[in-house]
């Protein structure tokens, strides 16, 4: 009988101490493609949603990112930085064809075209997974080339994958194109899995909001906390008007090219709000963190965004594909209802890799040990006190790549490096060094390597042995066949 006793208290003990632990959080990363810095707060764009969310938790001024998705995405997933997993360019959908364009100088470097395997490195969704989280991806996927394993959300540890594939921007936003999916029109760009809504009128940004929702339904009512990575196409090209919100834009005096991007975005805030508003309905907000970012800077090519080029993202220089501020400093939004501050800004820079060891820290895995060594720091310190800083810290960005057939600011085989308020651009074509103060120069107008040589040189060394260090892909000189080493 004592026994019997015992067991039954035991019993009731474990049911109490289960009741009584703390829920596991959801969270949600809500991913725009090509979002520039100043697009969530434009005057000229209705976000309204996105300054809700802003209110609501911390807005970090100085987030960064790599210059083109892929390798954004990769560091997302993988904790590393891009000159560490190797993925330095945006991987074509066609198996073993270098996405970089042709170049009189440089051969292409050895980066990793297909992307990068998940059989050398853990995904955090395989993490959350294995620690009884819902995994859910709904939308862009873009981490490798069809037929290789990283092109599949499902080997990276998600249950639910949908409209995720080898592509990175869709053939088309609209239903009545069948996204992409019409006959004898399908390319590798046609969006997958949303047959429910061919030849509606519902844009491909709102299809996958719906889908977002739709997947929640199962983990919320079983209470098992779920992860969502919802990755839009939006507001990538092509740069397609949502009707929706287009006319209200043209109306107001944007020209047509701006008025087609402002109803893009629009749209992802309407996004944003929808699921927001729907997390308050199943009553599970309080318990669910989002976190809001973009994969790299705004697009600032002409004729894609008007007619001038590289000023779409004024005051910071350049645009996406740039090492400049423009091309790689993004949006980020982070709400953790009761830990994180609310309404305020954290101006602590922190870069794509910090998500891994962020959402490991927040679903309270910190003792999980991937294959692989993160280079990302949590952000968690900086959700809990946004005045603390580290400006020891380094952060590099390596693009030994050629994004497009025509030179740019900042763009094309360019690499920064960043330590406290100073950021030195190395040209890897010349040699030739920058050297900006950002805490008094974000627009970058003013090189200072003439006026510090002394800094310019430990910066340089820094980035020469970081690159060293992770076996960093380069540019090989065509004429002596020699790898491009920094100076």
């Amino acid at each position: 009988m004592k026994k019997i006793l015992l067991l039954f208290y035991c019993i009731i003990g474990n049911i109490v101490l289960l009741a009584q632990a703390p829920k596991k959080p959801n969270i949600i990363t809500f991913i725009v493609d090509d979002m520039g810095w100043t697009d969530a707060f434009n005057p000229n764009y209705h976000t309204p949603n996105m300054a809700k969310l802003a209110k609501q938790g911390v807005k970090f001024n100085q987030a960064y990112a790599t210059p083109v998705c892929t390798p954004t995405r990769t560091s997302f997933i993988s904790g590393m930085n891009a000159a560490h997993h190797g993925v330095t360019n945006w991987t074509s959908p066609l198996k073993d064809k270098n996405s970089d364009a042709e170049d009189q100088q440089f051969s292409p470097s050895s980066w990793k075209i297909n992307g990068l395997s998940p059989q050398i490195y853990t995904p955090y969704p395989q993490l959350l997974k294995q620690a009884g989280y819902f995994t859910i991806h709904v939308g862009k996927a873009h981490w490798g080339a069809a037929g290789t394993p990283q092109a599949n959300p499902y080997n990276l540890g998600f249950q639910v994958n949908i409209a995720g594939h080898a592509a990175g921007h869709p053939q088309s936003y609209y239903g009545k194109d069948n996204y992409g999916n019409l006959p004898s029109k399908v390319t590798y760009q046609s969006v997958p899995d949303l047959e429910e809504y061919h030849g509606s009128d519902i844009f491909l940004t709102e299809a996958l909001t719906l889908e977002a929702m739709k997947t929640l339904e199962s983990p919320i009512q079983r209470k098992q906390p779920f992860y969502l990575n919802l990755a839009h196409y939006g507001v990538h090209t092509p740069i397609q008007p949502d009707a929706r919100f287009f006319q209200k834009y043209l109306s107001a005096g944007l020209d047509s090219t701006e008025a087609k991007y402002a109803s893009l975005v629009e749209g992802v805030d309407k996004s944003l709000g929808d699921i927001m508003a729907y997390l308050q309905e199943k009553k599970v907000a309080e318990n669910t963190i989002i976190l809001f970012m973009s994969d790299n800077g705004g697009l600032s090519l002409a004729p894609a965004r008007g007619k001038k080029a590289h000023v779409q993202n004024l005051p910071l220089r350049a645009g996406k594909g740039s090492v400049y501020e423009g091309g790689i400093r993004i949006p980020m939004l982070v709400k953790w209802p009761g830990i994180a501050q609310a309404n305020q800004v954290a101006e602590q820079y922190v870069m794509a890799e910090d998500l891994f060891p962020t959402i490991l820290q927040m679903a309270k895995l910190t003792g999980t040990k991937p294959l692989q060594n993160i280079d990302g720091k949590s952000m968690v310190p900086y959700l809990k006190d946004t005045k603390l800083k580290d400006a020891e810290r380094v952060l590099v960005w390596h693009y030994p790549n050629k994004w497009i057939d025509q030179d740019g600011p900042g763009i094309n085989y360019k690499s920064a490096i960043r330590q406290g308020n100073f950021k030195l651009v190395y040209d890897l074509r010349t040699g030739q060094k920058e050297l900006y103060d950002l805490s008094q120069d974000m627009e970058e107008k003013f090189d200072l390597a003439a006026k510090f040589p002394g800094q310019c040189q430990q910066l340089s060394q820094l980035l020469k042995s970081y690159l060293i260090q992770h076996q960093a892909p380069m540019p090989v000189d065509k004429k002596t066949g020699m790898v491009v080493e920094i100076r």
